[in-house]
């Protein structure tokens, strides 16, 4: 079970490696999906063991082509991401800033460095999104959205909320166009 040993420290999600210093040669393209509601699916079956796919997604990363990568050192394979590869799960309010979590476990406080934008999805949707390292991002899931909504304001023509001071936008009115 060697791979049950190499999982064992992927409790967590912790720092990236400096994926930005590695510029290997495309190796070729890996059967790897992820799905728009943030499932990991290799060969058609969902990946189901959490420390896996957060093991992969520390290697991730979007390049300026628009595809998205698993990069290792010495290797490099093109996947397929059906919108963002993360979504947010959760959120939590520490004064003064909200703390968002991923799919996966990674953690990002919004503020000035990470700013909620809004953003179409392949169906055409105008949804929230926030920016991670190496060109990827994470949606608001459908339940965080909501949650945030409730507790928004209104200024000008967009729905948002305030965190370290920053406005983060949530969306636009209803009839008001973009």
């Amino acid at each position: 079970m060697r791979l049950d040993h190499i999982l064992q420290g992927i409790a967590e999600f912790g720092e990236r490696p400096p994926l930005d210093e590695w510029a290997p040669a495309l190796s070729g393209e890996m059967d790897l999906v992820i799905t728009r509601d943030g499932r990991w699916v290799h060969e058609g079956r969902d990946i189901e063991r959490p420390e896996l796919v957060r093991l992969f997604a520390r290697i991730l990363r979007r390049e300026s082509d628009g595809q998205y990568y698993l990069v290792t050192p010495v290797e490099k394979w093109r996947i397929q991401v059906e919108d963002t590869a993360f979504v947010v799960v959760d959120a939590d309010y520490v004064d003064p800033c909200w703390r968002l979590t991923t799919n996966v476990g990674e953690r990002v406080s919004l503020g000035k460095a990470a700013r909620l934008t809004l953003t179409t999805t392949p169906m055409g949707e105008w949804v929230s999104e926030v920016g991670l390292p190496f060109g990827l991002s994470a949606r608001l899931g459908r339940n965080v959205f909501y949650r945030l909504v409730e507790l928004a304001e209104v200024k000008e023509a967009d729905l948002g909320i305030h965190s370290e001071g920053v406005w983060q936008p949530l969306g636009r009115l209803e009839g008001e166009s973009r």
